[in-house]
């Protein structure tokens, strides 16, 4: 299963919308102005929040909290490093390796691919094909792959 992620180039607040293999538009991702910490709110297409990411604020390194269906679902920790980034996923056995500034990395589970993410070239904006292997963790990739990109983007501004 693979979803497109499209955002916008000039946005004063994070809001863009996350597409299917068809095009149509399966999720919306709107973030919040004018908070503490970076805050993004994944909804459906009937509007309802399936998805909810939340940095913490009071932590040397970027720490996150991601909840699925209002359950908190994983916590995602950006580790020092000095050549790479590297993340933690806790709550969860999943790897992260490759280019994150590249936006071309993958996402294991015992070695097994769960998630590849791949930035599409030529495009007006940032878009991004993410393949999820397991449709029935698509709202939690989908949740790590976004606060990935939201600690990248802090760190590039």
């Amino acid at each position: 299963m693979k979803l497109y992620i499209q955002q916008k180039v000039f946005s004063w607040r994070d809001k863009f919308n996350v597409y299917d293999e068809n095009g149509g538009v399966k999720y919306y991702v709107e973030g919040e102005i004018f908070t503490w910490g970076k805050k993004l709110h994944v909804y459906d297409c009937f509007s309802h929040e399936v998805a909810y990411i939340e940095q913490e604020v009071l932590h040397f390194l970027p720490t996150y909290n991601i909840f699925v269906n209002g359950a908190p679902a994983a916590r995602i920790i950006k580790e020092f490093s000095f050549f790479r980034p590297r993340y933690s996923i806790e709550e969860l056995n999943w790897e992260i390796e490759g280019s994150f500034w590249l936006h071309d990395y993958s996402i294991t589970e015992n070695g097994r691919p769960i998630v590849t993410i791949e930035k599409e070239w030529m495009t007006w904006g940032d878009c991004y094909e993410v393949d999820i292997s397991e449709p029935s963790r698509e709202l939690l990739a989908l949740g790590v792959v976004l606060t990935i990109d939201c600690v990248i983007d802090q760190s590039n501004n």
